[in-house]
């Protein structure tokens, strides 16, 4: 059975896209088959992995508003074993035009459904908002990993989300798989600080490998590309492939 993950946290700019991307694309170099899902509007995740928004035709949209089939969406990738269902900024009508259909929360369940056996993982790449579309990203997720920058607002945020995650915890099917650090900077003490105050709430759903704040990691999806294609030899690669060795240990250990 497939795994559906959420990238989640209703904060912008804390590497929910650059962790969907990195993450699905350092699974699938480890030989698991992935299927990357971009469910925000402002559809960095399909750009970033190559794919010109301009001739996407049948996205994302249409499969949770007019039902089409998922698999009609689907593009391939610059990464084998990555397959993409795509976004185009239609996307940003999707939370008004879901309000008035029935089980509006669950469209990217139902979607999801005939997906089960053939991908190992589905990462779904969320907007940074608690809308309809990340309430859909929730509701069809088995878990959820928060990306977290280690700033004094992350920590405000925090809270609203973990209720939020709490709430559908108690309704569906959810876990919550894990906090990760990014843009780290292990030099100042407020990194540190903000590491130390989220283990204290969350305790052994943190990560222990934290992302760093690197150039290439930020300059890889303008080439349309994940990091380990666009500098295979990096702090930004190496740290992205440590997270999804340690993503798949827990797994292991389920």
């Amino acid at each position: 059975m497939s795994k559906v993950i959420a990238i989640a946290n209703q904060k912008g700019g804390v590497g929910k896209t650059t962790t969907a991307i990195n993450l699905a694309a350092s699974l699938a170099h480890l030989g698991q088959e992935c299927l990357l899902i971009d469910i925000d509007p402002q559809s960095n995740t399909t750009s970033g992995l190559g794919i010109d928004r301009v001739d996407i035709g049948k996205n994302i949209y249409n499969v949770l508003i007019d039902e089409i089939a998922l698999e009609d969406v689907l593009k391939d990738t610059v990464m084998d074993w990555l397959d993409i269902a795509p976004a185009t900024t239609d996307l940003a009508a999707a939370e008004v035009d879901l309000v008035n259909l029935a089980n509006r929360e669950e469209k990217l369940k139902i979607a999801l459904e005939k997906f089960q056996k053939v991908y190992k993982y589905i990462i779904i790449d969320c907007p940074p908002s608690l809308g309809l579309l990340t309430i859909n990203a929730l509701v069809a997720a088995d878990t959820v990993i928060i990306p977290m920058q280690c700033e004094f607002f992350a920590l405000q945020g925090l809270g609203q989300l973990s209720k939020t995650i709490f709430a559908l915890m108690q309704n569906y099917n959810l876990d919550l798989d894990g906090v990760l650090f990014t843009m780290y900077d292990s030099r100042t003490n407020l990194s540190q600080q903000v590491v130390e105050e989220v283990k204290k709430f969350f305790g052994e759903k943190v990560y222990e490998t934290k992302i760093p704040r690197t150039v290439k990691v930020a300059e890889a999806p303008s080439f349309g590309k994940p990091v380990l294609l666009y500098d295979p030899h990096g702090k930004g690669t190496i740290a992205y492939m440590d997270f999804a060795k340690e993503f798949l240990k827990r797994q292991s250990n389920e």
